[in-house]
């Protein structure tokens, strides 16, 4: 596949997940409309995040693999799954679908009366006082680089090719949906750079301000997986038998 195709999946894809996901934190989780009761919830919102995943992996996951985020990108190519001169295009591509989706995110919710994009939070990540429980920067940390880690462990393991074929996408999609179920009260979860990248630039101020944060720490625990899940996943090689030796 070519890679500008590629790259126009993987924006395309990350545009739904930053719509999806973050489109349910902002117009649906707590909802309070006419209808008692609407809210769907940080669960709701949890599980918005990994079937956002999980339907763009069937969708494109035969064209660009489906990483939607830069650090499923670097952890790929650190375990040897994706060539790393590939990684900045499809970051790039990653975080154009993320702000665009952000953008159409924006243009829906100011629709709604009183809307205050900056003062919703807009679904963007964040620590201490930008942190749903009020965590720690130090906490936070930790959350977003095991997290993450874990996320491309179950990614890693998933796509092998001694798993079960076709299943991928749904482990995947339940992986993430369990660590929004876990981080969201510490960070507003990301897990991925580009996810934090777009709606921050709409936010602006703190929320900029703490982005690198959902930078380093998810790439850091996508490198500790890449090393370690091929570490303890390597099948042994059967003996190469010497003449007139037979390898039982």
């Amino acid at each position: 596949m070519q890679l500008s195709k590629r790259l126009a999946a993987e924006m395309f894809g990350t545009l739904w997940l930053v719509l999806g996901g973050c489109g349910s934190a902002v117009l649906a989780a707590n909802f309070a409309g006419p209808v008692h009761g609407l809210g769907i919830g940080f669960v709701g919102v949890s599980f918005a995040f990994g079937l956002t995943v999980l339907t763009m992996a069937y969708a494109i996951g035969h064209i660009s693999g489906c990483h939607l985020n830069p650090a499923v990108s670097v952890g790929l190519a650190v375990a040897g799954r994706f060539p790393f001169r590939e990684v900045v295009p499809y970051t790039a591509a990653q975080v154009i679908g993320a702000v665009l989706g952000a953008w159409i995110l924006s243009v829906i919710a100011s629709g709604q009366l009183g809307f205050d994009l900056v003062a919703s939070g807009f679904a963007s990540n964040g620590y201490g006082m930008r942190s749903p429980g009020h965590y720690s920067l130090a906490a936070a940390f930790v959350c977003e680089v095991v997290m993450t880690a874990f996320f491309l462990f179950v990614i890693l393991g998933a796509t092998e090719k001694r798993a079960p074929a076709g299943f991928a996408p749904i482990a995947i999609g339940l992986c993430l949906t369990l660590i929004h179920l876990v981080s969201i009260p510490v960070t507003n979860t990301s897990v991925n750079p580009a996810r934090s990248t777009g709606p921050a630039l709409f936010v602006g101020g703190a929320a900029v301000d703490q982005l690198w944060l959902f930078w380093v720490a998810p790439i850091i625990g996508a490198v500790l997986a890449g090393i370690v899940y091929p570490a303890i996943a390597a099948a042994k090689l059967p003996a190469v038998p010497t003449r007139g030796e037979t390898v039982s």
